[in-house]
């Protein structure tokens, strides 16, 4: 098994985006003005999926209107519906909207522009942002963003090809969760940990789940997955969009961003807004494939409520805090061969209060936990928390893979990954692959790889090993260190070397505080 590799600030272009999406971000953030990041962002999205629409029906009405004395109608919407191309009204055509741009009425414009495609678009009733005529939009500002998004091309076949509009929406939210920070982050998933958790779990077919669903990116990089799958051995090469999606969220206004999200990409899914823990929209589902990015750590979910919910099957989750429920939820909802992977924040592996550390044993000892995985720091737009995944597995005796009972497979990941700025690091394509493949060796399957444990990376354990760490699940306990590799030099050179090396900057730190001190004197500001 090839070695991981450490963390790299090397430039690649593996996810992080540095083209037009980053010059489109910077000019169309400019013109947020003093309008919160959370509220400029529906401004913003609802604005380029308004283009995407528009681009898309245009493109068609064109052709059509080429093919009128053939007997084609560019007015009537069955001709475009045919295609999957939404049916855009007379007053939501962006042409409109650019020349009324610098109009005071604006707003009220791309409002009914939106109420028309709600109106004619049953898929997309209550889902588009109708508040453009508020006195608190600046009138002058939304006609600049207006002509700004004019001048790109985000839904005509040839943008749809290289999915343009997916690119800028992802890496709009990104950016807004990037500026929200706590408040408005916890919807989004970087793309790297999404990709990790869906080339891991490898959902070809079947129910997919999301309990918490944001904006829909699980969902959308599980069909990717597929797609760029098609033709690989993985699934003897038939790889289809044959998967049936199910997801919730709590967030209204998150939950609009999902539902536009799918739209725009062509995916179908029954998405559904409530509390997943007191209203669950999906109760008797069952899932093939589980994978979901929880909130961390959260305090005030209503546990108080569900102290006798049948899905505390493992112990009550403790009122204050939710990391258990929703793991609990999550198994709860499995099909009897069914497979999960989702986030959760560190403490999850070693917590002992409030009866988390029983949970977790009874869910080790019920032999669902699959894989535990650290995640390197700085990975997440909305928290520091340090971050890991889990993966549960309802049959580990499936056939499909091997008998992997009274068996863990951990995996610290914390050294892998790159800086894409001062703040944020992602796991490149490289990352994802090792992690993925070191997963599927381990579990076995036809076309696997053979496993190895590796030192400081992997480790397969069994049970009364885990036992005698009284359940803590965190991988570095496992993995043990790597090995050092022996330099060669002998240690009475080395520290004669380092020494000298200290001692020569030692006299140069010197030297520079005798010229500062000689600047300062100059200036008066000398002792």
């Amino acid at each position: 098994m090839a070695k991981p590799k450490k963390t790299s600030d090397a430039p690649q272009n593996e996810g992080a985006t540095i083209g037009y999406e980053a010059q489109l971000w910077q000019m169309a953030d400019a013109l947020r003005g003093s309008m919160d990041a959370a509220e400029y962002k529906h401004v913003v999205l609802g604005l380029i999926f308004l283009k995407y629409i528009s681009d898309a029906f245009e493109e068609q009405h064109a052709k059509l209107v080429a093919e009128k004395s053939k007997g084609a109608d560019p007015e009537d919407p069955d001709e475009y519906r045919a295609l999957s191309i939404f049916w855009v009204p007379p007053e939501a055509r962006w042409a409109h909207l650019k020349a009324q741009a610098r109009q005071a009425t604006v707003g009220q414009l791309v409002d009914d522009a939106m109420g028309g495609i709600e109106r004619d678009n049953p898929a997309l009733k209550g889902v588009l942002p109708k508040d453009y005529a508020r006195p608190a939009l600046d009138k002058t500002r939304l006609g600049q963003l207006i002509d700004l998004i004019s001048n790109i091309k985000v839904g005509d076949e040839a943008s749809r090809a290289k999915d343009v509009l997916g690119r800028v929406y992802e890496y709009f939210l990104s950016q807004f969760a990037s500026a929200e920070g706590k408040k408005g982050g916890e919807f989004y998933t970087p793309r790297c940990v999404v990709k990790l958790l869906v080339e891991m779990l490898e959902p070809y077919r079947g129910r997919v789940y999301d309990p918490c669903c944001g904006s829909s990116g699980m969902f959308v990089q599980s069909v990717e997955f597929i797609r760029a799958h098609a033709n690989g051995n993985g699934n003897g090469g038939k790889a289809r969009a044959d998967i049936s999606i199910y997801g919730q969220e709590s967030n209204y206004t998150t939950w609009r961003l999902a539902k536009m999200n799918l739209a725009i990409r062509g995916i179908d899914g029954q998405i559904a807004h409530g509390d997943t823990f007191h209203n669950d929209r999906h109760p008797d589902l069952k899932a093939d494939f589980i994978l979901a990015n929880p909130p961390f750590n959260v305090s005030d979910w209503g546990g108080e409520r569900l102290r006798d919910d049948k899905r505390w099957k493992y112990g009550a989750p403790p009122t204050g805090n939710a990391n258990f429920a929703w793991v609990q939820h999550i198994v709860h909802h499995l099909a009897p061969s069914g497979v999960a992977g989702f986030v959760l924040a560190n403490g999850s592996m070693s917590s002992n209060q409030s009866g988390e550390g029983e949970i977790r044993k009874n869910l080790i000892e019920a032999d669902l936990v699959d894989c535990m995985v650290a995640l390197p720091s700085q990975l997440f737009y909305s928290t520091q928390i340090p971050a890991c995944l889990w993966f549960l597995a309802r049959d580990r005796k499936d056939g499909k893979f091997r008998d992997r009972r009274g068996h863990l497979l951990f995996i610290d990941a914390r050294k892998l990954g790159r800086m894409v700025d001062r703040t944020h690091r992602e796991l490149t394509d490289d990352d994802v692959e090792e992690i993925a493949r070191t997963y599927h060796a381990w579990r076995g399957g036809n076309g696997a790889a053979a496993y190895a444990d590796l030192l400081g990376f992997c480790k397969s354990t069994t049970f009364d090993e885990v036992r005698k760490h009284e359940y803590v699940l965190t991988p570095g306990r496992y993995v043990g260190a790597e090995t050092e590799k022996d330099d060669g030099e002998q240690f009475d050179d080395k520290m004669k070397r380092l020494v000298a090396a200290l001692r020569d900057q030692q006299a140069e730190a010197a030297e520079l505080d005798a010229v500062i001190a000689a600047n300062l004197t100059e200036l008066a500001y000398g002792d």
